[in-house]
């Protein structure tokens, strides 16, 4: 009999203890005042969002999801239903994304407002307005990526032209034509000083030879001046065709600053997350490892509790191991 009652007492305590439970959760997850009803419709994938997952105005909780299906006025379009406090200013200029929390994949619906509009957003549980959803950080990263990587390749690609073989010798070539004239020129200038020295000297002067030679002299610096030019404007063509608008230095230089973008954006917003998220964690580890130790070492205390402490030396009660008290 005295088991039986010690039994009945213990399941007793059991079930007052689990309504005890039940209540404080209830009480816990009450909702307090008004909320208003919206739609989001959306042609992004809503992976990892699930049905009393939270809604957040700028950081702060103000509502949950209440229901996720298909938009029946636009075919294809997932269709979010959200309850959000009637505190929360919801203008006709706010718009929603998808955000992440941490490594967990959970996903929650972001509200913000542009600040362009200050008229509010009425919305009735039988006709609930629309909020606008644009692309969240996951999407536009992905879509980003695909353009860079898509950019990088034409610009190798570009590059790879542009320093092909024939460029290459192209681009030798002038190089030396524009040495040859010089030392055309310099050739030139030699010879002036010397047919300038003969024919004007103090001991003799011949107009008639110095005139032929002076002719022979400007023909040949005047197709030593067409050979520059023609130089000259082979490395124009090829400045050109570097710096025009598109072209492989436009390219490069885009690609870099879009790469720096993406990763200031994941320096400044995903990476503090993740340690955040890996902190609670790791905390949420060690109190389940210490709870489990608990009742590893004493099962009982799920249902009296640990007991007394044992009375330590000079305390009343205390016995010495071996020794009585």
């Amino acid at each position: 009999m005295e088991n039986k009652a010690h039994a009945f007492a213990a399941g007793a305590f059991v079930l007052v203890a689990a309504a005890l439970l039940v209540a404080m959760a209830v009480w816990l997850t009450r909702e307090s005042g008004l909320h208003l009803t919206y739609e989001l419709s959306t042609r992004e994938t809503v992976t990892g969002l699930q049905p009393q997952a939270g809604v957040r105005f700028r950081g702060v909780q103000v509502g949950k999801v209440v229901a996720i299906g298909f938009d029946p006025l636009v075919p294809g379009n997932v269709l979010l239903r959200i309850a959000v406090s009637d505190e929360v200013p919801i203008t006709r200029s706010t718009f929603a994304t998808l955000g992440f929390q941490g490594v967990t994949g959970l996903a929650f619906v972001q509200l913000d407002d542009t600040g362009e509009s200050k008229e509010a957003l009425l919305s009735g549980d039988g006709r609930p307005a629309r909020i606008p959803m644009r692309p969240g950080l996951m999407s536009q990263l992905l879509d980003q990526g695909a353009g860079i990587v898509a950019q990088l390749q034409e610009t190798s690609r570009r590059v790879n032209q542009l320093l092909a073989p024939d460029n290459q010798k192209a681009l030798m070539g002038t190089i030396q034509g524009i040495g040859q004239a010089a030392g055309t020129i310099q050739q030139l200038s030699g010879q002036m000083d010397v047919i300038l020295r003969a024919q004007l000297g103090p001991e003799r002067v011949n107009l008639p030879q110095f005139l032929q030679d002076a002719s022979v002299t400007v023909k040949a610096v005047g197709e030593s001046a067409a050979e520059v030019k023609r130089s000259a404007a082979e490395l124009t063509r090829v400045a050109g065709r570097l710096n025009q608008p598109g072209g492989a230095m436009d390219r490069l230089a885009e690609g870099a600053g879009a790469l720096a973008a993406t990763g200031q954006t994941l320096n400044a917003g995903t990476l503090p997350r993740l340690n955040r998220t890996a902190d609670d964690v790791a905390r949420t580890v060690r109190q389940a490892s210490r709870a489990v130790s608990t009742v590893s070492e004493n099962p009982q205390a799920l249902i009296f509790g640990n007991g007394p402490v044992a009375p330590g030396p000079g305390e009343p009660g205390f016995a010495a191991p071996g020794g009585r008290p």
